[in-house]
């Protein structure tokens, strides 16, 4: 075991626990947009945008999302498995198409996504509509339209509440811990930990360490006030129901001071 440091004491910090949102560019399909016209507005080809989005033929619809291209910038608070969470794909594979050898990720890393999913909204392809002919369908269309517009709204906001709840109450064994804080930046540290994680390089690395005979080494956590980690290091203080989370500074190491929180152990 690498000694990283001591534990320290008093108050509350939270690093990075918000959400996120996708920093790949999207484009929301109008009505009489052409994969070709989109593809000529971003300096893109259709061959990348059919790959990109994993389509099967060039025929794409209104209110259809695409995205430009397949690269996502990690944030602060980004976690493989809330990546994997906003784009509908699992851990594994976003670890297969990065080469990634374990679970950390660091801010402005650059991650490839593959074949995301793009919404469907609307069944009707993205062509042009000739105009109405009579006053009283052009009155029946726009009713129809608000009423949809209200449809997707209420769908939204829906969907919204659901992923909040997801975030807030993730699935897996909860288990009440006492959680201190300590940081790589000391006298005679390492910065290494046991399972070869360098804090130094990454110190924005969302990392605690365990007590494997509780939390096993290597297992996705999501943390009560510090967020999603991982389990990557041990301790010699750190027995039974105990957990030590890093973070960037001492000054925050400090602020963390010992806790009482909920663990949820996701995999």
């Amino acid at each position: 075991m690498k000694k990283l440091v001591a534990a320290l004491a008093a108050g509350i910090f939270i690093a990075g626990a918000a959400t996120t949102t996708v920093s790949a560019e999207e484009h929301e399909v109008q009505k009489g947009e052409s994969l070709w016209e989109i593809a000529d507005k971003y300096d893109t080809t259709v061959e990348d945008l059919t790959e990109i989005n994993d389509l099967k033929s060039t025929v794409i619809h209104p209110k259809q999302l695409l995205f430009i291209n397949n690269m996502y910038s990690v944030k602060q608070g980004d976690t493989l498995i809330s990546i994997g969470k906003e784009y509908d794909i699992t851990v594994d594979e976003l670890k297969e198409w990065n080469d990634l050898k374990n679970d950390i990720i660091v801010i402005g890393q650059d991650l490839k996504i593959n074949g995301v999913n793009v919404s469907q909204e609307d069944s009707e392809p993205a062509e042009i509509e000739e105009a109405p002919k009579q006053e009283n369908e052009t009155e029946k269309q726009a009713d129809e339209k608000k009423a949809s517009v209200k449809t997707e709204k209420v769908e939204e906001s829906s969907e919204e509440s659901s992923e909040d709840s997801s975030e807030q109450s993730p699935e897996g064994e909860t288990i009440t811990v006492t959680a201190t804080a300590y940081t790589a930046k000391c006298d005679g540290c390492s910065g290494v930990t046991s399972t070869g994680v360098d804090l130094n390089a990454n110190p924005n690395a969302k990392v605690i360490a365990v007590d494997p005979n509780v939390i096993p080494l290597g297992s996705e956590v999501y943390v009560e006030g510090y967020g999603y980690a991982t389990a990557a290091d041990v301790g010699g203080a750190i027995k039974g129901n105990k957990i030590d989370l890093h973070v960037p500074t001492k000054e925050e190491a400090v602020n963390w001071g010992a806790q009482q929180v909920n663990v949820t152990v996701i995999k």
